[in-house]
């Protein structure tokens, strides 16, 4: 019984001298990238950064219902993890009205192209500093992220 108590001594202290001590200890920073972009002064908060324009979109008044049902499929294995339809937050803000406060070419350069618009836009700015998570890069196609723009499109529509 003597040799037990001795050894787990030993190995107690072993182990605390093993995890302690280090004086050198580096403080956790949790800041964020640098931005990617060459010129951050040209950076359109209407338009977002990335290929789509207004012009490139062109939406029409009506909602495309086939093609938000295809969206919702996608959000709901890409999105509805962190979103909720609603304005309530879940790891990201909702995205009740979201079309109604942002423009179709920008809601697409986002989801698409989210890294460069999170390092300059300010409103994501501060949306990030809520949420304290970045959206990652869901690896969208143009296909698959105007389909999900036209299921917001439907939700927003629907839930007024």
């Amino acid at each position: 019984m003597k040799k037990l108590i001795i050894t787990g001594t030993l190995t107690l202290t072993a182990l605390l001298l093993a995890c302690g001590g280090n004086e050198e200890k580096k403080e956790s920073t949790t800041e964020a990238p640098k931005s990617m972009v060459q010129d951050p002064a040209s950076y359109d908060p209407k338009r977002g950064e990335g290929k789509f324009t207004a012009e490139s979109l062109a939406l029409g008044t009506a909602i495309d219902e086939a093609m938000a049902k295809q969206g919702e499929e996608i959000a709901n294995v890409k999105c509805t993890s962190c979103h909720k339809m609603s304005d309530e937050k879940l790891v990201g803000p909702g995205w009740k009205g979201v079309t109604s406060r942002k423009a179709p070419e920008w809601i697409m350069n986002f989801i698409t192209n989210p890294d460069p618009m999170i390092d300059k836009d300010p409103e994501v700015q501060a949306q990030l500093e809520i949420c304290l998570v970045r959206m990652p890069n869901q690896n969208l196609t143009d296909d698959d992220a105007r389909k999900i723009l036209e299921f917001m499109r439907h939700n927003d529509t629907s839930n007024k």
